[in-house]
């Protein structure tokens, strides 16, 4: 292991890098380990359905790895032949002493003989164990890589129903915490065959030294092992408790970082942050009790010899029988390799195998459910040129226990086929010939440069990227493809007028003129344009034809047309902002911010095309050099105070003092080789006495000792998660566009799950070693002070080789972190737009950058793998010199040694080869280990946004009137960021309707971001005269509503997602219910408004989440609406519904429309229009429909002639409407107002 010292010499100058990391061997690589047991799983599960049983994963783990790892037993038989060995060794060499003869050279070269067999024996266990260890976590870390790779791929071909059936945050679960169980069960599984053999042979060679009394002994470990095998069935009950829980609040964290900014508007932190603590506190219950279950494993193994021994020499003594030095020491050491194996590693087997047993099940269970059906879909060569679709009597279910049918009894043929491959079939014939290209209706997009979003996988073909990039500015994934079809989902309902016409035009009606295109939208003005249309109602086709059949049958939808044979060839929607929103959310979604400038600029973007685009997505932040010891503190106070700090400390000397001063009143040490009960019948009781007290005094001490350290440090991980998920929640949104989901759920996952199991066991262990190796150091010196004189520089080198190992081991630690982000975080942007990736076929592709990271992740695992190898093969070596030098030393000093005093020092060098280098490794694991709690730290730290409350309350009827005003307002998202709004001036009176419009990047989101104060704004907002920036956030932002441009939903009932604080009546939240039309809906679900919704809501659709986003800007009541292009993504009639609900419901009200179709807001009050940040007009529509140059007028005029002719009208009328009100208000009139109150649609009174 030469070859990684210059590694480590690298580490110790500087901070190592990715690039320093050792490329991975092509054994270990995770598509050729994931396809190796993904064939034997398959094979298991054809076979298992043969067999009419369930298929078991274990078997499939057995027949991958199963020859491999028991091959590595041989080891693990070698190791443990050697400590039954030693012993034997040992005891010869203190007979030796007993019957010292100094002239009796003979027995001198036996003594020889001895001495080199144990340091020749200590020598072979140092080279077999390593061996053994390295091979075991080789394989723990293949087993994992290829269970990783077999759980992405599973995720990307699960079908809808199944996706219903589990959540992100379980199969994050899966990848963070229960694959590492196979990292750990392969240490020690051997020994559950290798730890009763050994017992059997021990027990063969203790009857041998002390007769029947042995059986003592054996009696209390007999009596152990059922108690170890009773823990080990508790450690899986509870692991499953637990995998659950941490499933939930997973789930929960992911919801939370993913629908942050609508939590932050809506001002539900609090009930998330309640939500959260209580299913950590569920969580933190079982850890605890696991805690203290291994707590009480530990306490009993460090107390079991003590007991062993008590109770084996007790019955010696009492028998009559002479004690011997040899016979004690050689006792002791059989008794002691006993206990290591079985009461340590037997039950860590076991406690590992029922853990593992648990995830291998979780694990099962998720492998095991339904995937998507393609069968069906293959495209036989000699077809290729065949394209075509057809259903008939088709119908489908998203959720048959739930839902109505999606589609029901369709009949269809069209010359290519759809994309219905999601959704699952209950009856009826689908057949699907051609290359299917998907464009969602939710805009997606995954970490990386927006090149790489475009290309999605393809070469770069310059002429082609150039090519559709003039043509298709949004979405142009699904273009850069060649493809028979392109089914578009609504794309245009994402983008403003001007670009919409350009989309359709050049992308949909150009480029792809000669493909197939089944276009699903609710832009009615481009049906005149199609070949084929199909009209849905209810799953049902209502009717299907041409534009002109359809227009002659007198179908309601051609009403909604507004269209003559004198309109433009296509006329278009308006707003030209929803592209700058597509881009800031889709990017946002993923951890990165982009300019908002165009992606194509007006001139020399074609210079700029071999540049790739700069990402702005955060590199994950990784300390250098040591652990501050401020960590060390925030960890160990957050748990408990000073005071209880120092009170485990004395216990913990206290217990070890106790054992020591147990060692030092042995008889055979007090009182020579040779005591008997005759001579010394008189102190036989005091002896037993004090034996028998300090050894009870000594296991209760232990048994506090190891309980109080668990509660502590566990504690301290539910503190710090805690006080960690509080910073997240309060920091401002800014971090979340900076770092990707993936990163943020990699600390509530990963890191926090070492600090709840890893650490607490590490540092236990580590703590209760380290004095008992004191203690062994002080015992073994005070019987032979010349024993310090290796000793000293023995430790200093120790220090050195720690210190020197440690530099680089928390680099590649650090490393091991940052490079796991990038697995959760492709996994988490996988499962979001994975029915693009399935459109695309794509999987591949997937899986192999999920691979890729997989790869870099396991360089970093198997680097900091073989470095520990490399320390800890150089302790042993050390430790092999000290017991070497410690024998012969005897030998040496033989003449004023007593035999007692020779098997003390023995029987402690030989503990030390252990224990020594095992307390310095684990102090480097532990200080590894302290990563995730730096990680975690640096977490709790993050900036914090304005507080929730002030000592400043506004009134409680604040706002009564609705007026805002902003004052010289400058806004950016973060402190070095560009300006996204400057020196905006501009009031908004009270019960006004304003709509905003601009171009894209215009600033409109940003005006919305500064007034929630999502960023702090320079400059002053003013709300009925109180300055918004006095105010807490939550007082604020309580008092506004909003409807968002993407309705979010939270996994929970109906009710928590319309009421979350219990503040209405179930009369009210029925009311609204009413009011948006949603009513039916909800009453048909089985549990009505306490049926719990899948994850995001996504058993209800697009619109009926803003549906449901609209009821709760209702529930609200507040004074002033912000409508952030609510009504994008929704049909006409749903569009309708809205804009009359609001127009109803909110009249009294001050509301600001961020507009995506002009005629929403062409019967505004006002029209605000901005550009690059700043304000370009601000008047009454019509005012500025008069002037031709206004920005209004050019938005028009880009729907069209007759769509521009019809909101001009509109205009006219509000204007005329206006106009009226003002006369009549000059003539005294009290009440003017309209049958609803206000306009419809397109401005009609």
């Amino acid at each position: 292991m030469c070859w990684l010292t210059p590694l480590l010499r690298t580490g110790y100058k500087r901070r190592l890098e990715e690039n320093d990391m050792y490329r991975i061997l092509p054994e270990d690589r995770s598509k050729r380990l994931g396809d190796e047991l993904q064939r034997f799983w398959e094979y298991e599960v054809r076979k298992a359905g043969k067999e009419l049983r369930k298929p078991k994963l274990t078997k499939a783990l057995l027949k991958c790895y199963g020859k491999s790892y028991a091959v590595f037993g041989v080891f693990t038989f070698l190791m443990e032949a050697i400590k039954v060995v030693q012993p034997v060794l040992m005891g010869k060499l203190i007979q030796y002493f007993e019957n010292y003869d100094p002239e009796d050279m003979t027995s001198l070269y036996w003594a020889y003989g001895y001495a080199a067999g144990m340091a020749l024996s200590t020598f072979g266990l140092t080279i077999f164990q390593h061996l053994y260890y390295y091979h075991v976590q080789r394989m723990g870390m293949k087993i994992r890589v290829a269970m990783c790779h077999m759980i992405y791929r599973k995720a990307l071909g699960l079908s809808s129903e199944a996706l219903g059936r589990t959540t992100t945050g379980q199969i994050v679960n899966l990848l963070s915490n229960d694959v590492n169980r196979f990292d750990e069960v392969t240490l020690n599984m051997h020994y559950l065959w290798v730890g009763p053999l050994q017992a059997v042979v021990i027990i063969f060679f203790l009857w041998y030294e002390i007769g029947p009394s042995c059986l003592a002994g054996v009696a209390v470990i007999s009596l152990m092992m059922p108690m170890q095998t009773w823990f080990g069935k508790l450690f899986g009950i509870l692991r499953s408790k637990t995998a659950v829980l941490t499933d939930s609040r997973i789930r929960i964290m992911n919801e939370v970082v993913s629908g942050i900014r609508i939590i932050k508007m809506y001002a539900w932190e609090k009930m998330f942050s309640a939500l959260v603590t209580e299913v950590r506190r569920k969580e933190i219950r079982e850890i605890m009790r696991t805690s203290y279950l291994r707590g009480l494993n530990m306490a009993s193994f460090f107390a079991s010899s003590k007991i062993i021994v008590f109770v084996t020499f007790t019955v010696f003594v009492l028998l009559g029988n002479p004690i011997s030095a040899s016979r004690v020491f050689v006792t002791v050491s059989l008794y002691g390799t006993i206990k290591l194996t079985v009461t340590l590693f037997f039950a860590l087997a076991i406690e590992k195998v029922s853990e593992t047993v648990v995830s291998i099940r979780r694990i099962k269970n998720f492998l095991l459910l339904d995937e998507i059906d393609r069968r069906g879909f293959a495209l036989p060569e000699e077809e290729n040129n065949k394209n075509s679709l057809e259903l008939h009597n088709l119908t489908c279910y998203w959720d048959k226990s739930l839902d109505a049918p999606s589609l029901q009894n369709v009949s269809l043929t069209v010359k290519s086929p759809v994309g219905l491959l999601e959704l699952p079939r209950d009856k009826g014939v689908l057949r699907v010939k051609g290359q299917l290209i998907y464009a969602s209706q939710q805009p997606w997009v995954f970490p990386g440069t927006i090149r790489s979003n475009i290309l999605f996988g393809k070469e770069l073909n310059t002429q082609k990227y150039e090519k559709v990039l003039r043509a298709f500015v949004s979405g142009c994934t699904q273009h850069s493809e060649d493809a028979d079809i392109y089914l578009l989902d609504d794309p245009l309902s994402a983008v403003d007028a001007e670009v919409g016409r350009h989309l359709f035009e050049q992308c949909i009606c150009g480029l792809l003129k000669n493909k197939t295109r089944i276009l699903v939208t609710h832009q009615l003005q481009y049906l005149k344009a199609a070949d084929h249309i199909v009209v849905l109602m209810e799953g049902h086709v209502m009717a299907q034809g041409t534009y002109d059949e359809l227009r002659c049958s007198g179908l309601d939808f051609v009403s909604l047309l507004k269209s003559d044979e004198e309109q433009e060839r296509r006329p278009q929607a308006a707003d030209p902002d929803k592209l700058s929103m597509l881009s800031q959310k889709t990017i946002r979604s993923c951890g990165s911010s982009t300019s908002h400038n165009s992606l194509l600029p007006a001139e020399n973007w074609a210079d700029q095309l071999p540049g790739e685009t700069a990402q702005t997505m955060a590199e994950e932040s990784r300390f250098e050099g040591n652990i501050s010891c401020d960590i060390y503190l925030k960890f160990f106070t957050a748990g408990c105070s000073s005071l209880v700090l120092l009170a485990i400390v004395l216990l913990s000397v206290i217990a070890e003092v106790k054992q020591f001063y147990n060692s030092t009143v042995d008889p055979v040490i007090k009182h020579g080789p040779n005591v008997t009960l005759s001579s010394e019948e008189s102190h036989l009781s005091y002896y037993l006495g004090i034996y028998a007290a300090l050894t009870a005094a000594a296991v209760i001490f232990g048994f506090a000792r190891s309980l109080a350290i668990f509660d502590g440090l566990v504690s301290s991980s539910q503190n710090l998660h805690n006080s960690m998920f509080n910073a997240v929640l309060r920091t401002p949104v800014h971090f979340f566009d900076v770092n990707p989901i993936g990163r943020i759920l990699n600390r509530f996952s990963k890191d926090i799950g070492q600090l709840d199991s890893l650490l607490p066991i590490t540092f236990v262990d580590f703590y209760q070693l380290m004095l008992q190796n004191i203690g062994v150091v002080v015992v073994a010196a005070s019987v032979i002070p010349l024993i310090l004189i290796p000793v000293v520089p023995l430790l200093l080198f120790f220090l050195y080789l720690r210190r020197f190992y440690l530099q680089t081991s928390r680099d590649v630690k650090r490393l091991e972190s940052t490079t796991r982000s990038p697995v959760f975080s492709h996994l988490s942007s996988s499962l979001q737009g994975l029915w693009t990736i399935r459109a695309f076929r794509a999987e591949d592709r997937f899986q192999k950058t999920f691979d890729d990271h997989q790869d870099l992740h396991s360089e970093a695992w198997f680097l900091f793998l073989i470095t520990s190898r490399w320390f800890a093969l150089r302790l042993d070596s050390i430790c092999t010199l000290f017991v070497t030098i410690a024998t012969f030393g005897c030998l040496l000093l033989r003449d004023g040694l007593e035999a007692g005093q020779v098997g003390l020092v023995l029987t402690y060098a030989v503990t030390l080869v252990g224990n020594f280098q095992w307390t310095v490794r684990q102090s480097a694991e532990v200080e590894n280990m302290m990563t995730s709690v730096e990680r975690v730290v640096e977490y709790t730290e993050l900036e914090s946004e304005a507080p929730w409350e002030t000592q400043k309350r506004p009134p409680p009827e604040w706002p009564n009137q609705g007026l805002v005003t902003f004052d010289r307002v400058n806004f950016s998202y973060s402190a070095d960021g560009p300006l996204v709004l400057k020196d905006i001036c501009a009031t908004f009176q009270p019960c006004e309707k304003v709509g905003i419009v601009g171009r894209t990047g215009a600033g409109k989101s940003s005006l919305v971001s500064a007034l929630f104060r999502l960023a702090e704004p320079q400059g002053k907002i003013y709300i009925d005269g109180i300055l918004t920036s006095e105010i807490g956030l939550h007082d604020l932002r309580q008092k506004m509503s909003i409807i968002p441009q993407d309705p979010v939903l939270f996994t929970g009932t109906v009710r928590k997602n319309l009421d979350p604080f219990n503040q209405h009546t179930d009369e009210d939240l029925w009311n609204a219910l009413q009011e948006v039309q949603l009513k039916a809906a909800v009453e048909e679900l089985p549990g009505k408004m306490e049926t719990v919704l899948a994850e995001s809501g996504s058993n209800f659709s697009a619109g009926q989440r803003q549906l449901v986003c609209l009821a709760r800007a209702i529930l609200r009541k507040n004074r002033i609406l912000i409508i952030d292009e609510a009504t994008a993504n929704v049909d006409p009639r749903t569009d309708e519904l809205i804009q009359r609900t609001i127009r109803e419901k909110f009249r009294d009200c001050t509301v600001l429309t961020i507009a995506h179709r002009l005629n929403t807001i062409i019967d505004s009050d006002r029209i605000l229009a901005l550009d690059s940040g700043t304000i370009q007009e601000f008047d009454h529509p019509y005012i500025l429909l008069q002037n031709k140059e206004s920005a209004l007028f050019k938005l028009v005029q880009q729907t069209g002639q007759v769509e521009a002719a019809a909101l001009l009208q509109s205009a006219r009328q509000v204007s005329s409407y206006l106009h009226r009100i003002y006369d009549l208000t000059l003539h005294g009139s009290e009440h003017v107002h309209t049958k609803d109150g206000g306009f419809d649609g397109m401005g009609n009174i």
